[in-house]
C-alpha cells in the first residue's frame, strides 16, 4: 500500500473547508479520533483530556492547536504543512482555539468530548457548533483511489478468514470460542486491529447484536457470524449465516433464501444518483413481501471507512444521492425472536456512471448457506 503523504492531508481539508463553505459553516473542528488522523495523519496514543484541535477555517489556512508536551509528536507527524499553536498547562486552551474562530456555526468531530464543546462554547458564547454527521456526513464518505485499495484489502482479507473459519469445528464449541478463532484469523490475514466477532447461534441469532457467550453450539444450529475490523488503517465488515450440519429445515432455507434475494436486491438498487433509501427500500421490499416484513429490524446498511460504521446510512428518509466512490454495507437480515437469525452482509463501492457495473462488492465469500461441522 501506498503511504498516505502531506499532500493527501491537504486535500481532504481543502475539501472538507469547500463543504463547509458549501453548507454555509463558518469551517470545521477535528478533535483526536479518526477525524483528526484522516485529515492530518496524526493519531496520538492516548486520548485525554488535554485539548488537541484542528480547526479548518471556511476561508483561510488551518491550524491545529495541541498541548505544548504533544507538540513534537504531532510536528514529527505532519510537518510544515500545517501551522502549529501550542498551549502549556495553566493557560486557558479554550481561549486559545478560540483566537482561530469566527461567529458562526462550525461542524466538530462526532467523537469531540462534550467537555471541550463546552470550553468553547463558553469562549466564544457568538458560535453554534454542531456534530458532522448532522451537517458533514459526507466529509469522508467519498473514497479516492488508495483509501478504495485499502478497503479492498481489508475485504479479501475478512474473506479469506470466512473460507478458514469454514474449515473448523462449530458443533461442541461455546460462542466464544468460536469468536475467538475468527479474530485469530483476521490478523493472521492482515488485519491489525478487530472491532467486533459475532457469533450468534440459535435462538441467539435472532439478537442482530448478540455479543459471543457461553451458548454452546450443536447440531442443527443456524449461526449468524459478524466480524471486522481495520487493516491498513480501513474496515471491514462482512456478515453470513452458517448451519452446524446439512439438514436445514425448510424454514431456515427459505428465510436464507429471503435474506440473499434482498441483499441482491439492495446491490442492484446501487447507482450514482440514488438515493441512500433506495437501496433500503429495495432490500426490504424483497422481505415484505416474503411476508417477514415485521422481523427485519434495522438499516440496511452503513457506510465504512478509517471506522466501521460511518455516514451514509442506507435508511428509509435518507436523501442522500450516492456518489461514486461511496463504500457502505448491504445488510438485510430477518430475526425470529426465540428462534434463529439469517443476516448476510457485503461491503459495497458505487462506480460512476459509463462505468461497465454500476457497483462493486469488496466481499465475495459464498452467500449461499454454509455447512460446517
Amino acid at each position: 500500500m501506498r503511504p498516505f503523504v502531506a499532500q493527501d492531508y491537504v486535500v481532504r481539508r481543502r475539501r472538507a473547508a469547500a463543504q463547509a463553505r458549501d453548507a454555509g459553516l463558518a469551517g470545521v473542528l477535528v478533535a483526536p479520533g479518526p477525524d483528526l488522523a484522516y485529515f492530518t495523519g496524526y493519531a496520538p496514543t492516548a486520548i485525554l483530556e488535554r485539548l488537541t484541535m484542528l480547526v479548518i477555517p471556511a476561508q483561510g489556512d488551518p491550524t491545529v492547536v495541541v498541548p505544548l508536551l504533544e507538540r513534537g509528536d504531532l510536528v514529527a507527524v505532519t510537518g510544515d504543512s500545517l501551522e502549529v499553536v501550542a498551549w502549556k498547562d495553566g493557560d486557558d486552551e479554550y481561549a486559545t482555539v478560540a483566537r482561530f474562530l469566527r461567529n458562526g456555526r462550525w461542524a466538530v468531530s462526532d467523537a469531540t468530548w462534550a467537555l471541550h464543546v463546552l470550553g468553547l462554547q463558553r469562549a466564544l458564547p457568538e458560535a453554534s457548533f454542531a456534530a458532522f454527521t448532522e451537517v458533514l456526513p459526507m466529509v469522508r464518505a467519498v473514497k479516492d483511489a488508495e483509501e478504495l485499495s485499502r478497503l479492498a484489502a481489508a475485504g479479501a482479507a475478512a474473506d479469506a478468514a470466512f473460507t478458514d473459519v469454514l474449515g473448523l469445528r462449530f458443533a461442541g464449541q461455546r460462542e466464544r470460542d468460536v469468536a475467538d478463532d475468527l479474530a485469530q484469523l483476521l490478523r493472521a490475514h492482515g488485519h491489525e486491529h478487530v472491532d467486533f466477532t459475532l457469533v450468534c447461534a440459535g435462538e441467539n441469532g435472532a439478537d442482530p447484536h448478540h455479543d459471543a457467550g457461553d451458548r454452546v453450539i450443536v447440531d442443527g444450529d443456524m449461526v449468524v457470524l459478524d466480524f471486522g475490523g481495520l487493516m491498513h488503517g480501513y474496515g471491514s465488515d462482512t456478515s453470513r449465516t452458517v448451519h452446524v450440519g446439512a439438514e436445514l429445515t425448510d424454514e431456515e432455507q427459505e428465510v436464507h433464501d429471503v435474506v440473499r434475494a434482498a441483499q441482491q436486491a439492495g446491490f442492484e438498487a446501487v447507482r450514482q444518483g440514488a438515493a441512500c433509501q433506495d437501496v433500503d427500500r429495495a432490500a426490504r421490499a424483497v422481505i415484505e413481501e416474503a411476508g417477514y416484513g415485521e422481523f427485519f429490524i434495522h438499516r440496511t446498511g452503513h457506510g465504512i471507512g478509517t471506522t466501521t460504521h460511518e455516514p451514509p446510512y442506507m435508511v428509509e428518509g435518507e436523501e442522500q444521492l450516492v456518489e461514486a466512490g461511496m463504500c457502505f454495507s448491504i445488510e438485510p437480515g430477518i430475526y425470529l425472536p426465540g428462534r434463529f437469525g439469517v443476516r448476510i452482509e457485503d461491503i459495497v463501492v458505487a462506480f460512476p456512471p459509463g462505468h461497465p457495473d454500476r457497483a462493486l462488492r469488496l466481499n465475495d465469500s459464498p452467500r449461499e448457506v454454509q455447512v460446517v461441522g
